[in-house]
């Protein structure tokens, strides 16, 4: 059951409550929007998660085999000597957009292939270039699932605090308004029905005088 809000009985308190009542169904059309807005780029963003993961998946896969093939070939010693002589930090630009007031973030893997390509192009096969490529695959395919899966967890988050805004304006703060406005409403009428009656007999009292 809706809370009476502690007030004074007045007017202008009524008059006062009566603009808070606006204002707060104004307030909730906004958040309702603004759920609707991140419940759809919640729901894109899980799809896009999905595909992601998919897809780093089928990278990995196809790294794996190419790397098999390429330590088949050249045999381990051999391909692991190659492959520390590429060995490089890896470099990330990191920003940020905005989605319905929430800081969604965006990874991109620099460019580097100098620096991974430092193996000996004529003691290596073509097999190794391919391995060097999807392993750079794999890196960017890594870097877009971390930020979809980041803003997955940020989307989330704020969906739940935006909900729980929208309950307590919905089941608490218009209701308890509403229920006052009503209460001070009666209790105007009330008093005017007994101020009305304490003047018919205060004329009474005069014509009989």
């Amino acid at each position: 059951m809706p809370q009476l809000v502690k007030v004074r009985p007045t007017k202008i308190e009524l008059v006062k409550l009566k603009r808070r009542l606006s204002l707060a169904q104004r307030v909730q059309k906004i958040v309702k929007d603004r759920l609707s807005i991140l419940t759809m780029e919640f729901l894109q963003t899980a799809r896009d998660t999905a595909e992601a993961k998919k897809r780093l998946l089928d990278e990995f896969s196809k790294l794996y085999k190419a790397l098999s093939i390429a330590a088949g070939y050249h045999g381990y010693m051999a391909l692991e000597k190659e492959l520390v002589s590429t060995e490089a930090d890896l470099k990330i630009a990191a920003g940020a957009r905005n989605v319905a007031g929430v800081r969604i973030p965006s990874l991109e893997l620099m460019e580097h292939r100098r620096k991974m390509r430092g193996y000996s192009l004529t003691d290596t096969s073509s097999w190794v270039d391919r391995t060097a490529e999807l392993a750079e695959e794999s890196l960017r395919a890594i870097a877009e699932l971390a930020e979809l899966q980041r803003s997955f967890e940020l989307l989330a988050a704020e969906i739940n605090r935006t909900k729980r805004i929208s309950n307590a304006l919905e089941y608490i703060v218009i209701p308890g308004l509403q229920v006052t406005i009503n209460y001070l409403n009666m209790k105007f009428e009330e008093r005017d029905r007994e101020e009305k009656a304490r003047l018919k007999r205060v004329k009474v009292l005069v014509a009989r005088g």
